[in-house]
This record gives C-alpha cells, structure tokens and sequence, in this order.
C-alpha cells in the first residue's frame, strides 16, 4: 500500500522511532513494578520509584523548554534518547544480576525523569511541523494511532515476558528501544533549518515564553483546566480504580480489560480524526474532554464491570478527539520558535499536580469516603470543563489552512509528493500519554 503523499522521510522516520520506543516503554512501566517487588520491595517502594522518575521531570521541563529553543532539536531528541537508553540498560544489569536495591532503582529512574524533562519540550509538535497545512491534523492523527496501538501491545507483551523471562529482560529490551529510536531520529533531515542563537539568558527566554502562555487566554485557560484533571484523573485510576476493581469487580482482570477499552478507545479516536477536522478546533476539543468525568463517577456507583469497559472505551475515543484539537491549534498559533517554551508550561501544568493528588487521595478516602471523593474528581472534571467554555477565545479559534505566520517554515525542501513529500524542523513529536497536550511516546 503506498504512503499517502504527506507522509515524508521525516514523518516516517519519528512515527517509527515513536512507535519502537512506546512499544519499550509500555512494557518497561510493567516490568519496573515488578523489579521493585523482586527485589524485596513493598507498594510502598514501587510508588516510590515511580515518584523519583516524576520530580525530575517538572524540576527541570522549564530548562528543557529553553534550551530546546536555543539548540537543535533533534539534537536535544537524541541526547535524551541516548541518556534513557544508559538508564534502563543499567536498570536492566542490576535486575539480572540480582543486585537491584531500590534506591538505586529510583537513582535511575530520577534520571530517567531529567532526560523525559529536556525530551518532551524539544519533541512537541514535530509530526504537525514535519506535514504541511491541511494534511497536519490527519497526520498526527496516524502518528497518534501507532503510538497508542504501541502501547496497548507494548503492555500485553511486557506482562507476557515479565511472566516468562523475568523484568530484567523486559528492562533490556527497553533500553534497545530507546537506542534504534536515538538512531532513527538522527538521520532526521533539517539541512533547511535556520540556525539557531542562543543570545540572550535562560531566564529572559522563559520570561519570553510565559508571555506567549499569558497572552493568550485560551491557551492558560486550558492548562490551568489539565493541571487539575489531569491530577483527579490519575488519583481516580491508579488508587481509587484497582481498589473498587478489587472489592466490586471481581479483581485485576476486569480492571485492566477496562484499561485496555480505553486503549482501543484511543485508536478509534484517533481514525476518526484522520477523517474529521473540525473548524472550531478548541470549542470542539473542550467538549470532548466532558467524558473524563464519566470513569470517576463510574467507579463511584459502581457499575458493572462490562459497563466500566463501555465508560472507559468512549472516554479513550474523546481523549483523542481532545488530543489531536489541541496540538493542531497550539501548531497552528505558536511561533516555531517559542514552541519549545510554551510546550514546556504546558507540561509543567499538566504533570504538576499529579504526584500530589496520588500522594493525597488515600486520606481524602479516609476522610470522606471512596464515593464521595470519586464523585468529586468527576464533578472537578465537570465544572472546570464548562468554565473553560465560557473563555471566549476557545470558542472562536477557528482552523486554518496554514499555521501562523510568525512560524518558520518547517520543510526541509520545497513540498512535493509521493515519497519525496515531507521534512522537518528541527522540533520533535509529542512525547508523553497524558490527556491534554496528548503525546505518547518517552524519551
């Protein structure tokens, strides 16, 4: 089957490179759980692994964000790649080896944070520059789709080798993933770029940066909104959800089907948007993120477990809706060469909030009941979803052909078609799952 006409050398080059590198880390994410408990570990531990990969990561993703203005890109990409790549390989020695200790576990994992905190800035909306004006939105649409088929089947065959040759190997494998997709997008081709200056201060550059998020109220509106989903979300399913899958569901089994429906979901959501390119880009994002509060309040009756796969499924389809809206818009009103500053208030705002709902959600239980604190992560989605379609300017962003004007232009050569369609600037793709601003793959 031939690539569509859009599909340049450089789209296809970080869609694979997205693709391999998701496939490792989602079975990574299985794998270092289990180091964690073969280790001698307790819950404890593992959440305190996972933690330790999350701190770095909002420490330094403004840095990231700077420096990913003033350097190549794909640069940045690759040096990223290259330090996850050492990272999970000498996780991976000391699982094999039986030496693992869990601080040296979160040692690691720490690392690996500080390289996904310079990655995800320099990688945000690489595949919309790399694909010219109309065909962006379908685009990253397809790239949207690998990623996340990538990560459902990275998870299945992550738990399936866990269980059959151990974590260490799954570790292993991950970290070989991360150097063929270092590989990869060093053979990016970005000869047309303009040469990047670093002429002015750090400081001055995020100064530059939080202006463009201030002066535009659709785009602070809209992270502000995340940074609370985002954390409710995570509170709902990685501590309310498997205790209400233990107690009413009948155990882990249902509940990961359930995560899996929200996979699928996503995929679904995604082919629907290589079709549909709505004219009110965040007017019809912003709706699509009113299901969110569906699993919350789900989990908080709670329903059947076939209804829950039914909740969750319809929310990974308007996750992705959401999605592939707000990177086209952010792609089409950013200047190119503040994207990587802006990318990176938008993450801050995304993760921020994340380790505190987790750390917090047990004693709000406590306090309050299961219920009623799920009822209330579902109406946080609710209302802070309606406030930010009361902002005027994200009803009335509108899609245009072209992105904006400020950006430079992003081809590497003149467009074509066939297979010499395509190129790039030096900025990266999206980069990690997360339901506003949406990238997917790791560092």
């Amino acid at each position: 089957m031939p690539r569509p006409a859009w599909a340049g050398r450089n789209y296809v080059l970080l869609t694979t490179a997205a693709v391999v590198s998701q496939l490792g880390a989602s079975g990574a994410l299985v794998a270092s759980a289990f180091a964690v408990l073969a280790a001698g570990g307790s819950a404890t531990d593992v959440g305190l692994v996972a933690a330790s990969r999350t701190v770095p990561l909002v420490v330094f993703l403004l840095i990231g964000g700077a420096l990913a203005d003033r350097l190549p890109r794909h640069r940045v990409m690759v040096a990223a790649n290259a330090l996850s790549c050492v990272t999970q390989a000498l996780f991976a020695v000391l699982v094999l080896t039986g030496t693992a200790r869990v601080w040296q576990m979160a040692l690691l994992a720490a690392l690996g944070g500080t390289g996904q905190a310079f990655f995800s800035p320099a990688a945000e909306g690489m595949i919309l520059a790399s694909v010219q004006g109309s065909a962006s939105g379908r685009a990253f649409a397809v790239f949207r789709m690998g990623v996340n088929g990538a990560g459902i089947l990275g998870s299945g065959l992550g738990g399936a080798l866990v269980a059959a040759v151990g974590p260490g190997w799954v570790l292993a494998c991950d970290a070989a993933a991360f150097a063929v997709a270092g590989a990869l997008r060093a053979f990016l081709d970005v000869g047309a770029v303009p040469q990047r200056t670093g002429g002015t201060r750090i400081l001055r550059d995020l100064r530059d940066g939080w202006r463009e998020v201030v002066d535009r109220p659709w785009l602070w509106s809209i992270v502000l909104q995340f940074s609370v989903v985002n954390a409710v979300v995570a509170a709902a399913e990685t501590v309310y959800g498997p205790l209400v899958a233990r107690e009413r569901l009948g155990g882990a089994q249902p509940w990961g089907t359930a995560l899996a429906a929200f996979g699928a979901g996503t995929v679904l959501g995604g082919l629907l948007m290589t079709r549909w390119a709505p004219r009110r880009l965040l007017r019809t994002g912003v709706l699509a993120v009113l299901p969110l509060a569906a699993p919350s309040a789900a989990l908080a009756i709670p329903v059947t477990a076939p209804v829950l796969v039914a909740v969750m499924f319809v929310t990974g389809v308007s996750v992705e809706v959401f999605a592939v809206c707000w990177m086209s818009a952010l792609h089409q009103e950013i200047p190119e060469e503040k994207f990587s500053r802006v990318s990176s208030y938008d993450w801050l705002g995304s993760v921020a909030l994340v380790p505190l709902a987790t750390a917090v959600a047990g004693p709000v239980r406590d306090a309050v009941g299961r219920p009623a604190a799920l009822w209330a992560c579902s109406a946080l989605v609710l209302v802070l979803t309606l406030g930010v379609l009361c902002v005027p300017d994200v009803r009335r962003l509108v899609r245009r052909t072209e992105p904006a004007a400020a950006r430079h232009p992003v081809t590497a050569r003149p467009p074509a078609t066939g297979d010499d369609a395509g190129g790039a600037d030096e900025a990266g793709e999206a980069a990690a799952q997360r339901p506003g601003a949406a990238p997917l793959d790791s560092p």
